[in-house]
């Protein structure tokens, strides 16, 4: 239980930290990258994101009994020091999951009205089948679509998944969500390379929004170049911050690396850390998640005649990013990477599909299952 007001340091970057946090006592905001021992002289939580390397050198003798991350990978944190000092630590898997599941949809939609498709009438195969993966399966079945799901890790305890060769021969769509490994029994650095681009079935829509280097990307543009029938959507990059431009513009979308960053899985990143402090103080969460997002700029409308696809773009337009990023490609190496980086660090401003309440729907049960709130009729 808590006896008294904490200090508390957080990265002045966190949205919404000082209200979340302020309940258990002093919150301190900075530059994440600027943190040093003599900042943490007095600090009793630590909340950072992956530009604050938390390691012996930071920590120093400081007082500090809880270290927070507001980022799914924890590269950037000790592990053995924290245990070696019994420092508390969390990090907020999933916390940005559904702005990636939206990223897919949104760009999925987009991609079929151009192609002169119903996504009801193609097969989706799941590549990697964890918080993102898991989440994308939830929405693609509530939309009554056909899905294969590859995840070997699962598939030793559970049923209803399939081999990676499966998914390449059978998927319209392969949606790519693993994480990077060069180890272990299942690497997945250059899990897709030539051999199993061959594999691809016609008129295939290939989407990376995972990790870079889980597609070899010179594989990648080789085989695009003979097999013009293939359909890349990319938003992660083998050697970022550097993108290959041919490669892009082989491309029907390219991002760079910003399929989750959402403004909601921000700040709910942020809140799981709270929700963790909580739990070890052995105090109850008093606020929930809604309690910090503010209401979006569109936060209401009537469907009409909108489309799926024209709310979807209310809400989020890849082309946006796409039509950035395709500005930078020209410009020398050195640059190129400065812009994407740039690209990222002054990202807008982006809301999830449940900010936004919709009338009227035509077809309640398909806006639901893409993400949606339903406003209560009458």
């Amino acid at each position: 239980m808590l006896n008294r007001k904490l200090n508390i340091l957080a990265d002045e970057n966190m949205p919404q930290v000082e209200a979340i946090f302020s309940r258990f006592g002093e919150v301190t905001l900075k530059n994440g990258r600027e943190f040093s021992a003599e900042d943490l002289s007095e600090i009793d939580v630590l909340l950072v994101r992956s530009i604050t390397q938390v390691n012996e050198s930071l920590l120093g003798g400081s007082p500090v009994q809880f270290v927070g991350t507001a980022t799914i990978g924890t590269d950037h944190i000790d592990h053995k020091c924290l245990q070696s000092r019994e420092i508390a630590f969390s990090n907020a898997p999933g916390c940005n999951a559904d702005a990636v599941v939206e990223y897919v949809l949104s760009s999925l939609l987009l991609i079929a009205e151009h192609q002169g498709f119903d996504p009801k009438d193609r097969t989706f195969g799941i590549v990697g089948v964890g918080n993102v993966g898991g989440r994308l399966q939830k929405r693609l079945q509530a939309l009554g679509y056909k899905i294969l799901l590859n995840d070997p890790l699962r598939e030793k305890n559970e049923e209803d998944f399939v081999g990676l060769n499966e998914v390449l021969r059978k998927a319209d769509v392969i949606c790519l969500h693993t994480p990077l490994t060069d180890k272990g029994e299942h690497p997945t650095h250059h899990l897709i390379s030539g051999s199993e681009l061959a594999r691809v079935k016609e008129n295939a829509i290939i989407i990376n929004a995972g990790r870079g280097p889980v597609i070899d990307n010179a594989a990648l543009l080789q085989v695009g170049k003979k097999r013009l029938d293939l359909t890349f959507v990319l938003d992660v990059w083998e050697h970022e911050p550097l993108v290959d431009a041919e490669l892009a513009e082989r491309c029907a979308i390219v991002t760079p690396h910003i399929a989750g960053y959402s403004y909601d899985g921000k700040v709910r990143g942020t809140y799981m850390l709270y929700q963790a402090l909580c739990k070890h103080l052995g105090e109850p969460c008093e606020k929930t998640l809604d309690d910090f997002l503010p209401v979006a700029e569109l936060a209401n409308v009537e469907q009409g005649e909108l489309t799926p696809l024209e709310l979807t773009q209310k809400v989020y337009d890849p082309r946006i990013d796409d039509y950035m990023l395709r500005q930078t490609l020209a410009l020398p190496e050195s640059e190129k990477k400065q812009a994407f980086d740039q690209l990222r660090k002054q990202y807008r401003i982006r809301r999830e599909f449940a900010s936004l309440s919709v009338s009227g729907a035509t077809n309640p049960k398909q806006l639901e299952a893409i993400g949606f709130k339903l406003a209560a009729e009458g």
